[in-house]
């Protein structure tokens, strides 16, 4: 695994979920994973037990030579976890962006240099990947270069890539100037391969390159094989055709269940959610809210961003605070305006909004045990954690009906009362209005609807255990894909 994230040491994103996750599940199947990522200032080296690996390494890139070091250590699950430490690239307070949310002129050789340093340490390690498995837009050259550099290479010349795509609308669309350092021939500098518009788009030639491509869940796999969802992508993913999939990222239930959750006030079950009422307090309390455990509460986990629907939001979330009871916990930060608005509510909404800009792991599990429903008014989302999270506390999802939300939330049938959440498909402030109206109709006025609802969204079940098994198949039809003639030695499952 190839990855600029990873939990618990630098996390952004979802990317960060998957590639902390994923291995050690691997691992359980009796897989030999292991990760590479940049060693951030910002990761704590004693905390993790992080130590050098190799004291010098040197990696030429672009014509470059750069000395750096590796350092490792192991990672829940037994996972051997490496980090690249070049600090010209990578201490700085930022993972992509300066604080006015710039990106780092660099990122284009910062990643790729990680890129080399991956292959250099398989050689260091005498470790010959049957799949190197790259994420998103910086580490997508790598199939190219497994291609073009390394193919006749006895090293990797079988190494098979597969490239998730975690989120389309980010590309790696830089200057043309910086294909320069790729290494690679012009031939492969054309508007099929990494070429756009005379600038450079990494993960474009990754889509080309990869022996297998997929993202994140089969909803967002088919949005973005359309105009409207491909980004300018959806030609070249179209072309993979069965080369490209979508599987639903899992979650690790040892950390998000709450029967077991350290980090909330009380334990429930779906048997007895008595739990989840004292949690629900304590949530009251600690983000300044009116201490009512009748009054239905709406929790928010996330980045306050375009992407994320909250520009939508702030434009109705006032008027639902004015024309009906309800409370809303709120925890997030990105732009910087949605950071000031959402930041005031409790200001102009005493005991009703609670706001906390940033990001608090013990928070987060609190805001999703303790509330009763969990919005998401997303404008894409290609998988989402949150909702399959929520569905687990038995905190109603309200959704938009897009990408992994729609996967995985079965919208409520005022009807019958069956369903595990409410979704709406317009993003619009309508749609999100008149949504959280009729979940707090349907709270107010039809409780057994409620209750039937918590039972059936608390015994979904979206574990890491299936999604690992339908990568290790992805990764056969890698391997398969590159090495068309050899037999396949991998080791069973079963085994």
């Amino acid at each position: 695994m190839v990855s600029s994230e990873c939990v618990p040491f630098a996390k952004t994103g979802g990317l960060a979920d998957v590639t902390g996750a994923l291995p050690a599940f691997l691992r359980k199947a009796r897989h030999d994973a292991r990760i590479i990522i940049p060693l951030y200032s910002s990761v704590d080296r004693d905390k993790y037990n992080i130590t050098v690996a190799f004291r010098q390494v040197t990696i030429i890139q672009g014509g470059q030579i750069f000395n750096c070091r590796i350092h490792e250590t192991i990672a829940d699950g037994d996972v051997p976890v490496y980090f690249l430490d070049f600090e010209p690239f990578f201490a700085r307070e930022n993972i992509y962006h300066d604080n006015d949310f710039n990106d780092y002129h660099d990122n284009p050789l910062r990643f790729m240099l990680l890129s080399g340093a991956a292959l250099e340490l398989c050689r260091l390690l005498n470790f010959r990947p049957d799949v190197i498995h790259v994420h998103d837009w910086h580490t997508a050259i790598l199939p190219a270069w497994l291609k073009r550099v390394f193919n006749n290479d006895p090293f990797f010349s079988r190494s098979a890539s597969v490239l998730t795509i975690h989120n389309i609308a980010y590309q790696g669309r830089y200057a043309g100037y910086y294909y320069g350092f790729t290494g690679l021939g012009e031939e492969d500098f054309t508007s099929d391969k990494f070429e756009c518009f005379n600038a450079i788009n990494l993960l474009k030639g990754g889509i080309y390159f990869a022996d297998m491509v997929n993202t994140v869940s089969r909803g967002y796999a088919a949005e973005t094989v359309t105009p409207e969802g491909g980004h300018g992508l959806d030609p070249f993913l179209k072309a993979r055709g069965d080369e490209y999939t979508g599987i639903i990222n899992g979650v690790d239930y040892s950390l998000w269940n709450p029967e077991t959750d350290p980090l909330i006030p009380a334990n429930f079950t779906p048997d007895d959610l008595s739990g989840k009422n004292m949690c629900k307090s304590v949530l009251q309390k600690e983000f300044g809210l009116k201490q009512d455990s009748s009054i239905p509460l709406i929790g928010i986990v996330g980045r306050l961003v375009e992407q994320k629907g909250f520009y939508i939001l702030s434009e109705c979330i006032e008027d639902i605070l004015t024309d009906s009871g309800v409370q809303f916990a709120i925890l997030g930060s990105g732009d910087k305006q949605l950071e000031a608005f959402f930041g005031s509510l409790p200001e102009r909404f005493p005991g009703r909004v609670g706001s906390f800009i940033g990001y608090s792991d013990e928070l987060a599990h609190l805001i999703e045990a303790g509330s009763d429903f969990f919005l998401m008014p997303s404008l894409y989302e290609p998988c989402g954690l949150n909702q399959i999270y929520s569905l687990k506390y038995g905190t109603l999802p309200i959704v938009r009906a897009t990408g992994g939300l729609n996967d995985t939330v079965e919208n409520y049938n005022k009807e019958t009362g069956e369903g595990t959440g409410f979704r709406f498909s317009e993003p619009s402030c309508r749609a999100i209005y008149h949504t959280v109206n009729l979940v707090l109709d349907t709270y107010y006025n039809r409780k057994h609807h409620i209750n039937k609802l918590i039972r059936s969204a608390m015994q979904q079940h979206f574990s890491w255990e299936d999604s690992a098994a339908e990568y290790i198949h992805l990764y056969e039809r890698a391997i398969e894909k590159r090495n068309p003639n050899q037999v396949n030695t991998t080791v069973p499952e079963s085994e």
